[in-house]
């Protein structure tokens, strides 16, 4: 039993922030049934995004919805806050939150008191001051980042069916992707497949027509799946006619002219930004100890160094890797350290209640497999090497094993069997981003040219 009654606040709905609570709702049961123990997840989305699957649902192989696990249902023994954490007072034990009546309600954020607290926040895009990035730059992060840039890609296959102009028809299908991560290296795979399948119903758009162009700032791309893998990728990607440069920067994209280190100029309409990722910005807005790349020092135990009561794992957390032969190192920010970082998290957080001696986090990186396009992969696990069809079925298995719920796994694989019977989905549906506006001009107003006070599109 817990010595008393206990307050949990859990920041943030991603791997980290579901996870514990799921494991949390499971391990103090009867403490939640007897009102010892209340659970409080406050997250800016009610859904947690499996974020690997984010480029096959930009090149339609998986329905969008099956990318995302509904919190609410989830996590049903824990209260689902939907809102965004603006502060942390660890000293008095309460965060500040706004919801989204915030704003209506005028009275400012909310305060909430709790005993123990866990910082799930994950990460937000990495950008830097490049003239023209904030105007034209696409992220590719989210799940309504990843349907927009699929229908983007092909309403630019229709303007540069439809138009007249070289310029115009040269910009639209000139596509720029910042960043050889999985990011950036996954979602070109998959778009450059998906836009090549496309192109047969175009009677004026081939595959060739279209320029796909990966701007990494390395010698490499993908380090996570070692050196030969990634010179491999940089070999499958240059013979589908893909421009790989390394060692090079973006340096502008204004007035839609990509402008490269080089001192190549690429005029585009496209320009993804996934060039890496940075801590969430509520951590600088707490009292919290953090290391000089702003994520919280943490101990192997996923305890806040220096403090009580506080946890934390996943993208906003610096866990000493103590599998690691060499001293001072730190677990990668990656999904395959987050899960199971959660999973120990949760177990600790149980065990402080109780009074229990605490477990350390350890964990041997086991590899990494990616997915470069339909039936095309490279993996490195456990030390061996496998490219092509194999490490693409690799791909999907370890995700398809690894996606929360049994209701994902029988949707996402029921949509793979489907996909292999049937010809691809090739509609943009752009217009789900402003779904007032056809209203607007049949009520004798004029559409907003402006973009949406929601910047999920749904305003």
């Amino acid at each position: 039993m817990v010595k008393e009654r206990a307050r949990i606040l859990v920041v943030g709905g991603g791997y980290v922030g579901m996870y514990t609570a799921l494991r949390l709702q499971r391990r103090l049961k009867r403490e939640l049934d007897r009102g010892e123990v209340e659970i409080t997840v406050v997250t800016p989305d009610p859904y947690m995004t499996y974020q690997p699957f984010l480029p096959e649902a930009a090149a339609g192989a998986i329905s969008p919805r099956h990318v995302v696990v509904p919190l609410r249902r989830v996590l049903d023994r824990c209260r689902v806050l939907i809102g965004e954490a603006t502060a942390v007072d660890h000293a008095k034990r309460t965060a500040t939150v706004t919801t989204l009546a915030t704003e209506e309600e005028g009275t400012g954020g909310r305060r909430l008191p709790y005993d123990e607290l866990v910082l799930a926040p994950g990460s937000v895009s990495r950008t830097l001051p490049v003239p023209g990035l904030a105007d034209h730059g696409i992220g590719f992060k989210t799940v309504e980042e990843a349907i927009g840039l699929r229908n983007h890609v092909i309403e630019q296959m229709d303007i540069a069916s439809s138009t007249r102009d070289p310029a115009i028809r040269d910009a639209a299908l000139t596509f720029v992707f910042v960043g050889g991560g999985f990011a950036g290296v996954e979602a070109l795979g998959e778009l450059e497949d998906m836009a090549r399948y496309a192109a047969r119903y175009y009677h004026n758009v081939q595959p060739d027509d279209m320029k796909w162009i990966l701007v990494e700032a390395s010698d490499r791309i993908l380090p996570e799946v070692g050196e030969e893998m990634g010179r491999y990728t940089v070999t499958e990607l240059r013979r589908r006619n893909i421009d790989v440069r390394l060692r090079t920067r973006l340096e502008s994209c204004a007035d839609r002219v990509a402008v490269l280190s080089d001192g190549a100029r690429f005029p585009t309409r496209t320009v993804v930004w996934t060039a890496g990722v940075k801590p969430h910005p509520v951590l600088a807005a707490t009292d919290l100890p953090r290391n000089g790349r702003g994520r919280l020092t943490c101990t192997p135990e996923l305890s806040v160094e220096g403090t009580t009561h506080a946890w934390a794992a996943g993208d906003a957390a610096a866990v000493p890797d103590v599998t690691a032969a060499e001293p001072g190192r730190e677990c990668a920010p990656n999904a395959q350290h987050a899960v199971r970082q959660a999973k120990v998290l949760a177990d600790n957080i149980v065990h402080s209640l109780r009074g229990e001696p605490l477990q350390t986090y350890e964990h041997a990186y086991a590899g990494s497999v990616a997915s470069l396009g339909l039936h095309k992969g490279v993996a490195h696990v456990y030390g061996r090497k496998l490219k092509g069809y194999p490490a693409w079925f690799m791909h999907r298995a370890y995700h398809l094993s690894r996606v929360p719920t049994f209701n994902r796994k029988a949707r996402v694989l029921a949509e793979w069997l489907l996909a292999g019977l049937f010809k691809r989905e090739i509609v943009s549906l752009g217009s789900l981003e402003h779904p007032r506006a056809e209203f607007e001009l049949a009520a004798g107003g004029k559409p907003s040219q402006d973009p949406p006070h929601n910047p999920k599109g749904s305003s």
